[in-house]
């Protein structure tokens, strides 16, 4: 997938909205398909979401675009930004949250069509750099001996301020008893996205990120990886809806991603998925 190399009118329209803080984050994670001259013409819609399902999103949007010859303009970045972006205006279409509780805040507010539906559930997973010294394990004891021997200096998650894998993060390291413990050596990511590249760049010891962000090949070759057991976190139920302008298009790949090929590529990267909703006459 191509990231944005020029500056359009369609995409001053989005960044506008959008406060200093957050903007070099969202030009380091925003992907575009299909973003042309021709898609710029007929208004491919707008679909803000969150930087942990970038890489199954992509896939999805790829065959979803083969399949009807529709594109599709997206942004990913935390969803906390996101809402505070929507509810300032920005012209999206559609949001993919890390969290249903966002979702279910913009329909309080009357920006969605409803109440959205869950599409995926989110796992962790606790990851380093292949040359770290911290040693993997599901119940994060390698990550406590670090701690004790002196020898952690640098641990990410993403922001729990507006990332909700970094809440899920801070709920782990609570249940282990290493949250107080970890503070001075925290490095808040702007947003998922950011804190698994901050995790295998080096300049940390590991961290804790989503599990679709590490079951890929470009992390494999850099950085080793242990599922979390859900049990130490709130269920990351992913909710999705669809803004009151929303077009055709916009509801097509709404529609999409509760398809049987979409759940089956979520799947592959890691997600657990919810019970499909049975319509009606089924």
């Amino acid at each position: 997938m191509p990231f944005i190399n020029s500056i359009t009118p369609i995409f001053y329209r989005l960044v506008k909205y959008i406060n200093a803080s957050g903007m070099a984050a969202l030009l380091a994670t925003v992907g575009v398909i299909g973003f042309s001259s021709a898609s710029l013409a007929s208004e491919a819609p707008a679909i803000a979401a969150a930087a942990n399902i970038k890489f199954a999103v992509d896939e999805i949007a790829t065959r979803f675009q083969q399949q009807t010859g529709l594109e599709l303009r997206i942004s990913y970045g935390s969803s906390g930004n996101f809402i505070t972006q929507i509810q300032h205006g920005a012209p999206f279409e559609m949001m993919l949250s890390a969290d249903e509780g966002y979702i279910d805040k913009l329909h309080q507010a009357g920006f969605t069509q409803d109440e959205g539906i869950v599409y995926a559930i989110g796992r962790l997973a606790l990851a380093a750099p292949k040359a770290s010294p911290l040693i993997l394990d599901p119940e994060l004891v390698g990550l406590r001996q670090l701690i004790d021997d002196g020898k952690l200096s640098r641990f990410a998650i993403a922001n729990p301020d507006h990332a909700p894998y970094g809440v899920s993060a801070r709920e782990v390291l609570k249940a282990k008893g290493l949250w107080d413990a970890l503070q001075p050596m925290l490095i808040l990511g702007e947003n998922a996205g950011q804190a698994t590249q901050f995790t295998i760049s080096g300049s940390t010891q590991g961290g804790i990120v989503p599990l679709s962000l590490v079951l890929t090949p470009e992390f494999a070759k850099r950085g080793n990886y242990v599922i979390i057991p859900d049990v130490l976190f709130q269920p990351l139920n992913q909710r999705m809806a669809l803004m009151p302008q929303a077009s055709e298009t916009a509801e097509r790949f709404y529609q999409y991603m509760q398809s049987n090929e979409a759940r089956q590529v979520l799947t592959q990267f890691g997600f657990n998925l919810p019970k499909p909703v049975v319509k009606q006459g089924d």
